[in-house]
């Protein structure tokens, strides 16, 4: 079988529904093991752990038990919204004059084994599961145990990632044969079999997270770090605990938007939005130049203030209340020029009167009761740091490179402390009733709340079903720098491209599979008659089911 080419990497799709629930994730082998779980009698949360594991097994050089995860969780009886904060902290050992003693000037090396921090999504499966699930828990991951014991075929982009994954970290870490074959990573159609993960999934069926945390598998993981240069200890991990936060939100064109607190990205979404809203957006033409430029520069805006502020709140305080206030939106919008790019703007100051000077799972599902669980899950990039515990089957994130190796910066590396977390998950209500209307995602790096912002714009804005949404073309401030390049896909019309760099905007155009680079998302949509809508991005190998 031929690799994937660019001519290969268009899709456009019809939208998914069903009045019984539906499940939308980046690999269709895990989308079904969700729908099994549903037909089996689970609700929302008991697929969305379900499905965790199962892109565990089918994509792991993207997500798993050794990386850091994040829930939004509606509750139709309820109507309301609960955040899971399952993000590991850094380990107790790890100072600022540690790392300057391994060499580290400006920030730790991104596959260094320093930069692996406690894993928070097994804790996070479990308490998800015990919150809001109704099924055993063995009865969740068993989907997932079976795919890795009897072997699975590797869907085409995701042999790409692994591959380069294998290449890159894998083969450098003493047991990173237990995912790959023959010392690479498997074709597009392959076979693979992954006999030290099931048998850890069965371990954490049984045992639950203390077996992770502080039983065998946790002396492996810290034996593995330390052998790599890292100093994570078993004290560390046995103290990790999952946190319950309150969600924070804004009102958008009669929706409220939900997203995670910090230490997560999701407060650069809600400030795009209450930009836009303070800028007149909807007065210009559908997806045209105008809108796209506002766009952009309330992205600048938002990301400038993001990078400002967004870290451990246990560390810095962070003013998310005054950053979301409709008069510090009317203060940021007012620095957008309609026909002009601003210059690298500055992150603004919301108690003064004006402005102060990778790789991931995404996933949701919501079922017939109403529920619905947005859910994202990361290794942060690729393999994180290729680091594989012997005998566990799954590598150790490097979450830890996000931390800045400056004492004064809010996410300034320190002992016991959360780095800024660029995963996100999102979810939207209806202002005024309280009902579900969408839950939605789109993973990748600092593309994630920029994702955020373009999706809900077409939802919202444009009247776009979920798959519409999806296939759109989306631009990316590169590296999420508020200064940086603005990146297109080659899908856009060239009439628009045009006269965004007439407007001065600094543009490179991707195609082929580099358009990985704008993320890859979910989304399910709840019509007022609880008609759910599911779509799955066109850019990845996954796709939404629904249950007859």
């Amino acid at each position: 079988m031929s690799p994937v080419s660019s001519e290969q990497y268009i899709s456009r799709r019809s939208p998914v529904l069903s009045k019984r629930g539906i499940v939308a994730t980046s690999q269709p082998l895990a989308t079904l093991a969700g729908v099994d779980i549903l037909r089996t009698g689970g609700n929302a949360a008991d697929a969305a752990v379900a499905v965790a594991a199962a892109l565990q097994v089918t994509q792991p050089c993207s997500t798993g038990l050794g990386g850091d995860c994040f829930v939004l969780y509606y509750s139709a009886n309820r109507k309301t919204v609960e955040a899971l904060n399952g993000s590991g902290r850094s380990p107790g050992a790890l100072t600022q004059e540690l790392a300057g003693k391994a060499g580290f000037r400006d920030r730790l090396s991104p596959d260094h084994a320093l930069t692996v921090t406690v894993p928070g999504a097994p804790a996070a499966w479990v308490d998800a599961h015990e919150r809001w699930g109704r099924l055993d828990l063995s009865e969740i991951l068993e989907p997932a145990i079976d795919l890795a014991e009897r072997g699975f075929p590797v869907s085409p982009l995701t042999a790409n990632w692994w591959q380069e994954g294998a290449e890159q970290l894998l083969s450098r870490h003493r047991h990173g044969q237990e995912l790959m074959i023959h010392g690479r990573g498997p074709r597009a159609g392959e076979v693979i079999r992954l006999p030290t993960l099931a048998k850890t999934l069965e371990i954490l069926a049984e045992q639950g997270k203390e077996s992770f945390y502080r039983g065998q598998i946790a002396e492996k993981i810290v034996a593995a770090v330390g052998e790599a240069g890292g100093v994570l200890s078993l004290d560390d991990l046995a103290a990790h605990e999952s946190q319950w936060v309150d969600p924070i939100c804004t009102e958008y064109r009669g929706y409220h938007v939900w997203e995670c607190p910090p230490n997560g990205q999701g407060l650069a979404a809600l400030l795009a939005l209450n930009i836009l809203k303070s800028c007149g957006f909807d007065e210009y033409p559908v997806f045209g130049p105008d809108r796209l430029h506002l766009m952009i520069e309330a992205t600048r805006l938002a990301l400038a203030d993001t990078k400002r502020y967004v870290a451990d709140p246990e560390f810095s305080r962070i003013p998310v209340a005054d950053l979301l206030a409709d008069e510090y939106a009317r203060q940021r919008a007012a620095a957008i020029s309609v026909k002009r790019s601003m210059d690298p703007p500055l992150w603004g100051d919301p108690l003064s009167p004006g402005p102060a000077g990778t790789d991931t799972v995404y996933f949701c599902v919501a079922d017939a009761e109403g529920n619905a669980c947005s859910f994202i899950n990361s290794n942060f990039s690729g393999f994180g740091t290729g680091i594989v515990p012997e005998g566990c089957g799954f590598s150790l994130h490097n979450r830890g490179y996000s931390f800045v190796l400056d004492p004064k910066h809010p996410n300034g590396l320190a002992p016991g402390k959360r780095p800024y977390h660029t995963i996100i998950p999102g979810l939207s209500t209806h202002a005024g009733t309280g009902k579900l209307h969408t839950v939605f995602g789109v993973m990748g790096g600092m593309m994630q709340a920029q994702g955020h912002l373009q999706v809900l714009s077409a939802l919202i804005d444009d009247d776009l079903d979920p798959q519409a949404a999806l296939d759109r073309g989306r631009f990316q401030l590169e590296e999420g720098s508020p200064g940086g390049d603005v990146l297109l896909e080659d899908c856009l019309d060239p009439g628009t491209t045009a006269e965004l760099e007439h407007r001065g905007h600094r543009i490179r155009i991707l195609s082929g599979l580099d358009r990985s680079l704008f993320g890859l998302g979910q989304i399910i949509l709840q019509e007022r008659e609880g008609v759910l809508w599911g779509g799955s991005d066109p850019r990845g190998d996954g796709c939404a089911l629904g249950l007859a």
